[in-house]
């Protein structure tokens, strides 16, 4: 088991909300030649959604001019409203989940597979949903702090989040690694939390650390996740 031209190990990253931080993020991410993949609610996508969290305006973005956006990278679906999903009954978390889906695959004009949930909320009926409506994996809001694959991808845990204190120590050691079995980097995050921690030198300098390097495979979550 390995990642194309029989590499061993992968990075991949993944962000919610499809707010306007977004445009910066994937600047930074084109840059480097790095693959993401964005999870969106579908329902609140619009400009008139927006909040205010530490003097920092949060703003989702209009639905117009996101396909070409997002080009290069992975759409998957974070619900259609944002709720606590396992506080829903066994309907709303059909509508949340399959609607959302059915409007990404209208906007973006491919098949949706992924998923993050919400708040990282779930249950049992929620997980059964997904396995109806054909998402493979969906991601947690855990951390691992490792690089082991998973095998149990509508649990999927990340490695960590950008703002964890041993990123820069994980990138360390992942860089430094000549694994005989695969290695995945998974980082999650939000992009507005760059403008509310002002730290957007910390994800360039981790993007420019990380990329462009032989013995890494680059990919959207769906990318890497198919070879596991």
């Amino acid at each position: 088991m390995s990642f194309p031209n029989n590499k061993m190990k992968a990075i991949t990253f993944s962000y919610d909300d499809g707010v306007e931080q977004d445009q910066r993020l994937i600047n930074i991410f084109n840059k480097y030649n790095l693959k993401c993949t964005f999870n969106l609610n579908s329902g609140l996508q619009s400009g008139a959604n927006q909040w205010e969290r530490n003097g920092i305006l949060i703003k989702r973005m209009n639905i117009a001019g996101l396909k070409e956006l997002y080009q290069g990278h992975e759409i998957a679906i974070h619900s259609l409203t944002h709720p606590r999903l396992e506080q829903q009954s066994i309907e709303t978390i059909r509508n949340e989940i399959l609607q959302d889906k059915l409007n990404l695959e209208k906007i973006f004009g491919y098949s949706i597979n992924g998923m993050a949930y919400p708040y990282g909320s779930y249950d049992a009926r929620v997980l059964q949903v997904l396995k109806e409506t054909g998402i493979k994996y969906s991601r947690t809001v855990q951390d691992t702090e490792d690089f082991k694959p998973q095998t149990n991808l509508l649990e999927l845990k990340a490695t960590c989040h950008h703002d964890n204190k041993n990123l820069m120590k994980l990138a360390e050691e992942f860089i430094n690694a000549d694994p005989t079995e695969p290695m995945l980097f998974y980082i999650w995050g939000h992009s507005y939390e760059f403008d509310l921690n002002n730290n957007w030198d910390m994800i360039e300098n981790f993007c420019s650390l990380i990329s462009n390097r032989e013995d890494i495979f680059y990919g959207t979550n769906t990318e890497v996740l198919s070879y596991l």
